[in-house]
């Protein structure tokens, strides 16, 4: 029997920080929903959730320690500095 075991992950104060600036700029509103990793147990099979930020209808999705930002899906990518 297989079981899957779920860890959410915190976005940093850091990153949560920088992007309220950055939007409060846009005069937009983000909204943050934090990652999580799930993991099927005694096997070395996971999957990460990365961190969406929603702000005007589009969405961002982020990875710890990653440069690039997802912009509605996996498709189209925006570097970050």
């Amino acid at each position: 029997m297989l079981t899957i075991e779920t860890k959410e992950l915190e976005i940093s104060l850091e990153l949560k920080r920088k992007v309220k600036m950055i939007c409060k700029f846009a005069c937009a509103k983000p909204i943050f929903i934090n990652g999580n990793i799930k993991s099927i147990k005694e096997t070395n099979i996971a999957y990460v959730m990365p961190y969406i930020i929603k702000a005007n209808n589009i969405d961002y999705l982020m990875f710890d320690e990653c440069d690039d930002i997802f912009v509605n899906g996996y498709e189209k990518v925006e570097k970050r500095y």
